[in-house]
């Protein structure tokens, strides 16, 4: 009998995709407010359509900042700069709904404790350098060359928004060839179909997939309803926190639920997240696993978590329990702690809101740092 084959598909979006929109709406109001008061409390959400842009949620303050000139500016970086869009910065009506945080809340928080029950988990596998599993990495580079095409006006005929999927074939739990790729590319409507079709098969997949990777089978869906003329807002309500998974690892291992956009770091969702992830790239960066999964869970108001569960999937060279309890010693699991430690009290967070927020190694995200492999190793 030969290994065990399967398949295993995940997606990506570009910045332009509605939720992405509000994703980063979303961070980029706290990054404002962090780059003047890094102990501010933010949790708010956006939700765009045709022409109209709101955002409602509970901001703790002591600065000022205009948001809708933030809501504008946003919009106008991720590219709707025409009207013909449906869509655009200048013409696009802004709602805002904002309050300060509840008191409730704030008792928990003000003495070190989670802003909110909860599970989080993160993950790492050795199956890339980035420590990701291979169709998210994968999705979110054509994503991102997507992106470029257009920024860079490779082909003048790509507009904001696209998603793009990769389909990677399994042996014996190992990625071993792309079975499938899908790109969906935003577009005006002189261009021709045939001509999309080949420039995103020469410019986006070629240039990302390598060709050995490539099944000689591989099936390869560019636009495949045809055409893609309408599309951001206008073809799609946006809503932030709609694309957990697309932020994650493309639907490998769990999800606690909470989105991360728009949050401050007191809020575990977010920050615990983070944490877990960092904690599971430690694990498999120290070679005591090939792939490990961390679930933390935490009650409001309580520093400590009140669990920690660690799943290596079979592949680890030693018990998952001694593993926690390595994990307990080596690392402060704390709100305070996590904040600190991977210093999350900065305007770092409109970049984590395209392209996921795990295996982007370049952009200097504490959390992907593996700088604690060896203090793990030795305690183990």
């Amino acid at each position: 009998m030969g290994k065990h084959r399967y398949l295993l598909t995940s997606e990506s979006v570009t910045e332009g995709h509605p939720d992405k929109v509000c994703d980063q709406i979303s961070d980029s109001i706290l990054d404002a407010i962090y780059e003047r008061d890094p102990m501010g409390r933010v949790a708010c959400e956006a939700m765009v359509t045709t022409g109209l842009v709101m955002v409602a949620g509970e901001i703790t303050t002591s600065c000022y900042v205009e948001i809708p000139k933030i809501i504008r500016n946003t919009i106008k970086k991720i590219g709707y700069t025409n009207p013909h869009y449906g869509f655009d910065y200048l013409t696009c009506g802004v709602v805002t709904s904002i309050q300060s945080q509840s008191g409730d809340i704030a008792l928990g928080v003000d003495k070190g404790g989670a802003g909110d029950q909860g599970m989080m988990f993160g993950y790492a596998s050795d199956e890339t350098k980035e420590l990701m599993p291979m169709p998210i990495a994968l999705a979110h580079k054509l994503s991102k060359r997507l992106a470029e095409l257009r920024k860079k006006k490779i082909v003048d005929y790509l507009r904001p928004d696209g998603k793009t999927q990769v389909t990677v074939e399994y042996v014996g739990g190992a990625p071993h060839k792309v079975k499938d790729v899908v790109v969906s590319a935003h577009h005006d409507g002189k261009v021709k179909t045939k001509d999309i079709r080949h420039d995103m098969k020469k410019l986006v997949i070629d240039k990302i997939i390598p060709k050995g990777l490539m099944d000689k089978k591989v099936k390869i869906f560019v636009n495949p309803t045809g055409r893609f003329e309408i599309g951001g807002p206008q073809a799609d309500t946006g809503v932030t926190g709609r694309k957990i998974i697309v932020d994650t690892y493309g639907g490998v291992g769990s999800h606690g639920g909470g989105c991360f956009s728009g949050k401050d770091p007191t809020k575990v969702d977010r920050s615990a997240s983070y944490m877990a992830r960092h904690v599971a790239k430690n694990v498999v960066a120290a070679k005591l696993a090939k792939k490990c999964e961390i679930q933390l869970a935490y009650a409001i108001g309580i520093a400590e978590p009140v669990s920690i569960m660690v799943n290596t999937f079979g592949t680890g060279n030693v018990s998952e329990e001694s593993l926690v309890k390595a994990i307990r010693r080596t690392f402060d699991l704390t709100p305070y702690g996590i904040i600190k430690n991977l210093r999350l009290r900065r305007p770092i967070y409109l970049k984590t809101a395209s392209y996921g927020h795990f295996g982007r190694e370049n952009e200097g995200f504490p959390w992907e740092e593996i700088g604690k492999a060896k203090a793990l190793r030795k305690e183990v």
